[in-house]
């Protein structure tokens, strides 16, 4: 009787371990079938623990966006790095626009012009980075609204998380102002940068100054000054986001959010950004497009200050480029012709 009841129990038991068995195998099967809907891979993973099903790519419109880089000089706060960003995540094609530091927002002539009229004054010591926003949607004519002000801690601190970023450091750069506490020394070529590099490369524009004028900087083809500085963040950005979106970087997805959180602040929404990121994670930065807001700068200005003046009709000719029609462009921003495919059609049916 006791031997009928064991083996009672233990058929009861091997039913219950294949139901559980069954139902495991049942919801991965689930699991599968929504990960291959939603696209497969990682952002398939991604999408479906969100939450997402095939039909919400369809209903994300491109996501507008200005990066503020902020370097702090003594008891300054500034905006070294201003970026206005789009991503699209149903072309998986994105944009950047650099912004001089400079740039004058007022809208009297160089003769009107201060150093307090510059976008980085509207930064007001990080007190109004939607200040910046708004200026920036009137320059630009593009529906901004969010920011993502950038401590430049959290490069260095991803670079190093992820071993460092392969790049060509386009020329030497000697660079010491103790003030800050910035030391730069990096030498020409293709090379690993870690963290510390990384900042130095991003944050150079000159060499020590000489007596009579600033030590050298950038070539000319190249872009000095600033321009060169510009250039080179959207060139390590491009590398440093094509390095980090690696495979074997996704397992480190929890320390990646970890190092934001301490070192990026946003007014994008919660529920807006994870609605993104399942389609980031298969950006090809082969779909990224760079370039400068068009204008020129001189110091001949009310108080002598360097002001930088917005070019406007060249400025919408690259705000379309980039962020309103980019299907229009090839990748050297040449607009694409139209074709005579109509025409030929036309011909051939009245024939």
């Amino acid at each position: 009787m006791g031997r009928s009841r064991e083996r009672k129990r233990k058929r009861t038991g091997l039913k219950i371990l294949l139901v559980i068995i069954l139902l495991i195998a049942v919801a991965a099967g689930v699991f599968i079938y929504k990960v291959n809907q939603n696209g497969g891979s990682m952002k398939g993973v991604i999408a479906t623990v969100l939450g997402h099903d095939s039909e919400k790519l369809k209903d994300l419109e491109p996501l507008y966006f200005v990066v503020l880089g902020e370097s702090v000089a003594g008891d300054s706060r500034l905006t070294d790095t201003i970026i206005v960003c789009k991503y699209d995540p149903k072309t998986q094609q994105a944009a950047m626009m650099s912004v001089p530091r400079d740039t004058y927002t007022g809208s009297g002539s160089a003769a009107d012009a201060t150093a307090s009229y510059k976008i980085n004054a509207a930064y007001n010591m990080g007190k109004n980075p939607e200040n910046t926003v708004k200026i920036l949607k009137r320059i630009t004519g593009l529906d901004l609204q969010y920011y993502v002000w950038v401590n430049t801690n959290v490069l260095k601190e991803i670079v190093d998380e992820i071993g460092g970023v392969w790049f060509d450091v386009p020329k030497d750069m000697h660079y010491t102002d103790v003030t800050q506490n910035l030391y730069i020394d990096l030498k020409a070529g293709y090379q690993l940068l870690d963290g510390d590099h990384a900042e130095q490369l991003v944050r150079y524009r000159h060499d020590n100054s000489t007596r009579s004028n600033y030590g050298p900087t950038y070539s000319s083809d190249y872009g000095v000054e600033d321009y060169g500085r510009m250039r080179t963040q959207r060139e390590f950005i491009k590398a440093a986001i094509e390095q980090t979106i690696k495979p074997e970087n996704f397992l480190k997805i929890g320390k990646f959010l970890e190092i934001a959180y301490r070192n990026i602040k946003t007014n994008i929404p919660m529920d807006v950004l994870k609605d993104y990121i399942p389609y980031a994670v298969d950006f090809n930065t082969e779909n990224l497009r760079m370039d400068l807001l068009p204008g020129s700068d001189t110091n001949q200005t009310k108080d002598e200050s360097w002001v930088y003046f917005v070019n406007t009709s060249k400025t919408k000719q690259v705000v379309d480029r980039l962020f309103v029609h980019p299907e229009l462009y090839d990748n050297e921003g040449n607009k694409i012709e139209a074709t005579n495919t109509t025409t030929n059609n036309t011909t051939n049916s009245a024939n």
